[in-house]
């Protein structure tokens, strides 16, 4: 019901020789004869009283320079090289996403493209609260659920990261609690994390913030370490954490099945926009966590950082001494 069906410059001498060409080995200053170095009345040297002419060495013409390569032949190269890293970046860095149900409309619709971070995470760092996540599928939440087979073309673009893969299983849903936390849905709400009461204008319209029935719209969980609690935003219409509480996970995903976060919608235009943490995550009381774990959550941002900042000065001095 949730799912998500996924989907440089040249070398530096490349730029500098496209335009004109560079030998790899420098014509000689000078030719070395077989006989004596006297210049004869014809030679064209010094003794003749004219100036030396441009040709020297036996052949007596001076080096042609290299033909440049034509485009079509440097076609493959770049083509190749695009490829290298737009899979570099999908590994890595950023992987588009697309939307193919229902369960976090309004926030998301069916049919937008999502770009999810996949940086932070080789950094440490773990999901929070209210960010929205792609994970894997956790336990067979989407067991019966169609999938669609891709044409030839469509495998390699995915592959690229250029299209989702229709293959993987993952899933997108906001997460609502993190290790420690108490999630609990009485009647039609609110939802309450450590006992504080959400404010959640990204329900969907119609909506309410439990939901009222014997299936697992109420409940009162623990939130074990290493796991998330993961609700969608069209509340009656997803089936998240709290309808998959019979699996090995008791509903909860683990840390290490999380892809990334969803930090914009890319396509289509119109409805281009990210997707910041509401301010109900920010609300007073309601981390639980000492504030050394809080720490050791920005530990890995905060070194980044102080990593980049020795090289950025070094760079800068290298650029003044030029």
């Amino acid at each position: 019901m949730g799912d998500v069906a996924v989907g440089a410059r040249s070398g530096q001498g490349g730029e500098e020789h496209r335009g004109r060409p560079v030998e790899s080995v420098r014509a000689t200053d000078g030719a070395v004869t077989s006989g004596s170095d006297t210049p004869g009345a014809s030679g064209g040297g010094p003794g003749d009283g004219r100036p030396p002419t441009a040709q020297g060495g036996e052949g007596g013409g001076a080096p042609k320079a290299k033909k440049p390569r034509s485009f079509w032949k440097e076609l493959p190269i770049l083509i190749g090289i695009a490829l290298v890293l737009a899979l570099l970046i999908k590994t890595f860095l950023v992987q588009a996403f697309s939307i193919p149900s229902d369960s976090m409309q309004n926030t998301l619709q069916q049919g937008d493209r999502v770009l999810v971070d996949k940086l932070t995470p080789w950094f440490g760092s773990e999901p929070e609260r209210g960010e929205v996540v792609v994970f894997h599928d956790p336990d067979n939440w989407l067991a019966g659920e169609p999938t669609p087979t891709p044409n030839p073309l469509q495998k390699v673009l995915s592959w690229v990261g250029l299209m989702p893969s229709a293959e993987e299983k993952d899933l997108i849903k906001r997460v609502i609690g993190v290790g420690g936390d108490t999630v609990e849905c009485k009647g039609t709400g609110p939802l309450k994390v450590n006992g504080k009461a959400l404010n959640e204008p990204y329900v969907y319209p119609g909506n309410t913030p439990c939901s009222q029935d014997d299936q697992g719209g109420q409940f009162k969980v623990k939130v074990p370490e290493g796991h998330i609690w993961v609700m969608g935003d069209h509340r009656q219409n997803s089936r998240d954490s709290r309808y998959n509480r019979a699996d090995k996970n008791n509903g909860m995903v683990p840390v290490k099945d999380v892809v990334g976060r969803a930090i914009v919608i890319a396509w289509p235009i119109n409805r281009w926009d990210n997707l910041p943490v509401p301010e109900t995550f920010d609300q007073p009381g309601l981390d639980t966590r000492s504030s050394a774990a809080a720490a050791l959550s920005v530990a890995p941002q905060g070194l980044a950082l102080a990593g980049a900042v020795p090289l950025v000065l070094w760079r800068r001095r290298r650029s003044e001494d030029r």
